[in-house]
């Protein structure tokens, strides 16, 4: 009776706040390079001038070794120690060291890389089992001084509250995050056994051949070439030969928030064969687009309007080594030539005097916001929106500068400036973003219709599609078997993951049709939903080849990352809907020694350990979950389920309670709760969590019929036959609600 609506079992796709491809794909080649990597001093002979800028850009320092040196000119001294919880941490930079100070004694954390240092300098420190570690105390540049490098990574979640980062978090591991950004032809070298890294690189920071390739036959080519003849063949990937779209995707896997499907990226591929990109359904984002988090440029550069016109690619304004082309006084000049007549009218368009900040297109289209201290440029060029920070409290690019002034002022400047209203398509598509976070499926037709629209933004439609997935209305899934043709791979693949949720005919033959679709997101989203249907039906003709090739590309992705606990539990989620529970359950073990300390997989397996009729099993690992997260919803509301089977009712009615006031968007909690406390008597207060559970999931039948069931157990009759007939209005129906309207209409 109540292990019926537990912890959801489809396979999340879950993100780091430091999780960059490129440590994960193009770097990670080079223990099988065969000595093909030869390392950035091989470049210097012939390219003395780029070798320089290269050496001296934030590419080429991305990551350097804490000599003496070094901590004697970049890092200050420090004075006054930092309390983070019961300890106390101080920074020696003479020594090299961070010290701590605790209930436990005092401790010394060498400082052995710093990564960064454009605005921070995160310190790496060695810890057990071959991990590098990222120290509790960072060092700010502009400010110098000393921080709380945790504190300064807040997560961002749904019900608004933020939580900082501690600097032990699996997030803040070198190794697991961070490396592919910051170091050139790295080996990981993890053994899952033993939970160790033996991780080595060629050389930190992003070298030449990161971007270029192996470099040992381009020399071996040039050096053989007749003096003044350069080969016709460079042996070498070229940036300049490359489309805007490819340097774009080549430049994205370090400066993206993603997920790999692979470690295989080469620049110049696909990036979708290779990643999956984090939207708008991210709290990261406020739901005009703008930067909240850290996101890492690309998500919104995709929403940029001269790079959707195919106009503009990274190498336009930056160079290789990540430099700035046009800095100082030539800034305007970036946007040249497509906007010549603005440029060459800047005064006029800026409503600002000629030299002044406001009078830089980057002031108003590029507003500079920052998160862990780390200045960020908004990559998205779109004009100010004082309208999104009045709805949605974005930043804009006015009142950055004009800190004086509140947002209503510059959203009537603006339109005093502009008779076109730009500002109303933002706050359309931030409408539509913020309503689906709600929940407020009152405007799921715009949704749809959004989605459904070719021309609609394609970050905006995979964010929307994503939003949707606790959106309990049938009608959404003929518009995500139509997004499924939809042009952008972005789109196609979140339409195939969430058509899990439908397992239709229909559904099936479109997502047999995308699991051969160009794109390797976009088959292994599909078969990730494809999991879900009868072996029966998976292994007809028609369907067999292209299901085996399909789940073993999806198997081969959610394994991509050993090290990371997600990757068992995602694919314990896997093999839990293909009908292999053994597996499963040994999946999920393994993301729990991975990771004590996480929540879903000792929630699902409980519900496996419960489906095998094993409830105490079940409820030891909920109450372990309980004591990592005591008001965690899903927890509470499985836990409640638990201890009600095992006739636990006093117990199991607290859990639902918790679950609910932690999640008051649950209808699960909700109606359990409301027919546990009329398994006795039919109360009113009773009836009232059952109506609240029907009108949270006003298209679940079963909630509507229970509701209606105990309205005429406690003689509510009218009302009862009012909600089952608003219900079918609504195409909510099923035999029980059949037949009860028919009893309640039925003259007495």
């Amino acid at each position: 009776m109540w292990f019926v609506l537990l912890y959801s079992r489809r396979i999340v796709l879950l993100t780091w706040l430091a999780l960059l491809g490129a440590g994960c794909s193009r770097h990670a080649r080079s223990a099988d390079a065969g000595g093909a990597f030869t390392g950035s001093a091989s470049c210097r002979e012939c390219h003395e001038k780029f070798y320089t800028l290269w050496s001296t850009s934030r590419h080429g320092l991305a990551m350097q070794p804490v000599t003496e040196a070094f901590a004697r000119q970049a890092l200050a001294a420090h004075t006054n120690a930092i309390e983070i919880g019961k300890h106390r941490f101080r920074a020696d930079a003479a020594a090299r060291v961070i010290r701590e100070e605790g209930p436990e004694g005092t401790q010394s954390y060498p400082m052995v890389q710093a990564l960064g240092g454009k605005n921070i300098y995160y310190l790496l420190t060695p810890m057990a089992r071959g991990r590098l570690q990222v120290l509790p105390l960072a060092y700010d540049v502009r400010q110098k001084e000393w921080i709380n490098a945790g504190a300064s990574m807040v997560r961002h979640f749904a019900e608004g509250g933020d939580e900082a980062l501690d600097w032990r978090d699996q997030q803040l591991t070198f190794n697991t995050a961070c490396f592919g950004c910051h170091v050139s032809q790295l080996s990981k070298n993890y053994d899952l056994k033993t939970d160790t890294y033996r991780t080595v690189w060629r050389e930190p920071g992003i070298n030449c051949e990161a971007c270029h390739g192996p470099g040992a036959e381009h020399i071996r080519v040039c050096r053989a070439a007749p003096t003044n003849a350069p080969p016709k063949d460079l042996k070498l990937i070229s940036m300049k030969a490359m489309t805007g779209v490819q340097r774009d995707e080549t430049c994205a896997t370090c400066h993206a928030k993603m997920r790999p499907i692979t470690t295989g990226f080469t620049p110049g591929d696909r990036l979708f064969d290779h990643f999956d990109l984090v939207t708008l359904e991210n709290q990261d984002f406020y739901p005009d687009g703008r930067d909240l988090g850290e996101n890492y440029t690309y998500t919104l550069w995709l929403t940029s309007p001269c790079v959707q016109a195919g106009k503009l690619d990274c190498t336009h304004c930056h160079t290789s080594s990540g430099r700035f082309k046009f800095a100082g006084e030539k800034t305007n000049e970036s946007c040249l030539p497509c906007h010549r007549e603005r440029v060459e009218k800047a005064t006029e368009h800026s409503h600002h005097k000629a030299g002044s900040k406001g009078n830089q297109c980057v002031s108003c289209h590029m507003p500079v916001t920052s998160f862990a201290r780390m200045r960020r440029s908004d990559h998205s060029l779109r004009p100010p929106t004082p309208s999104a920070t009045l709805a949605y409290g974005s930043p804009n690019a006015c009142n950055l500068c004009h800190q004086d002034k509140d947002a209503g002022w510059a959203d009537g400047h603006v339109r005093k400036w502009r008779t076109r209203d730009y500002q109303a398509p933002v706050l359309y598509r931030a409408g539509l973003i913020a309503a689906a976070r709600k929940r407020e499926w009152a405007r799921l037709d715009e949704m749809l219709a959004f989605i459904g629209d070719a021309k609609s933004d394609p970050v905006f439609a995979v964010s929307l599609i994503r939003l949707l997935e606790p959106c309990d209305a049938p009608r959404k899934w003929p518009a995500l078997r139509q997004a499924l043709k939809q042009p952008h791979p972005l789109v196609r693949s979140a339409a195939a993951h969430l058509l899990s949720g439908d397992l239709s005919r229909e559904t099936f033959a479109g997502l047999l049709a995308a699991a051969k679709d160009e794109y390797r997101l976009v088959r292994v989203s599909a078969a990730s939903s494809l999991a879900r249907y009868p072996p029966a039906l998976l292994e007809s003709p028609p369907a067999r080849p292209v299901c085996e090739a399909a789940f073993k590309e999806l198997e081969s992705s959610l394994l991509c990352l050993p090290d990371a606990w997600s990757a068992h539990y995602n694919i314990g989620n896997y093999f839990e809907e293909r009908g292999w529970p053994a597996k499963a359950l040994a999946a999920y073990e393994q993301s729990m020694r991975l990771r004590p300390d996480v929540i879903p997989p000792m929630v699902n397996a409980a519900m496996m350990r419960a489906r095998q009729g094993d409830i105490d099993a079940a409820v030891v690992l909920l109450k372990k979950a309980e004591r990592v997260e005591p008001r965690h919803a899903a927890v509470n509301l499985n836990l409640g389920m638990a201890l009600a089977e095992q006739g636990k009712l006093d117990e199991a009615e607290q859990h639902f309670r918790t679950a609910f006031n932690a999640d008051p968007t649950s209808g699960q909690a909700a109606y359990n709760l409301g027919v546990l406390l009329n398994s006795k008597a039919v109360t009113e207060e009773g009836v009232g969590w059952c109506r609240k559970a029907a009108e949270l999931l006003p298209q679940n039948a079963a909630y509507v019929y229970t509701c209606a069931y105990y309205l005429v157990a406690r003689g509510q009759r009218t009302e009862a036959a009012t909600l089952l007939q608003d219900a079918r209005l609504r195409g909510v129906t099923s035999d029980q609600i059949t037949a009860l309207l028919a009893e309640l209409q039925r003259p007495r």
